[in-house]
């Protein structure tokens, strides 16, 4: 498994949000590099977003979540474009960074 996994849960259908592009970016001083993309699955999972024998470098990091291509699959009017959340890599533990998604907001929290 990835050193770094999400899931992203669409609230309002109460069903896994697929086909959700996400980008990985560490923090390069003022600015940020990209250093993983994927889609999640059916099941609304990246679990191979990094490969398995890569360990990230201690650091600030960011998913960027590109929800507004999520919603226009359905014709659903939506606020945030894409949502980033930002986290410190602060250990070479595995991260889980979760998504609970509507149209019109969201939240996370430090997954296991």
């Amino acid at each position: 498994m990835s050193q770094i996994t999400t899931h992203i849960l669409d609230t309002t259908k109460g069903k896994p949000a697929a086909n959700v592009t996400i980008a990985l970016l560490q923090q390069a001083g003022d600015n940020w590099q990209e250093i993983a993309r994927g889609v999640t699955n059916a099941d609304g999972r990246i679990a191979d977003l990094l490969p398995r024998e890569k360990q990230l470098e201690l650091g600030i990091y960011k998913m960027k979540f590109y929800t507004q291509e999520y919603f226009a699959q359905d014709n659903t009017a939506n606020f945030y474009p894409f949502v980033e959340i930002i986290f410190d890599v602060a250990t070479t533990e595995h991260y889980h960074v979760p998504l609970l998604l509507n149209p019109f907001g969201y939240s996370t929290y430090r997954g296991s």
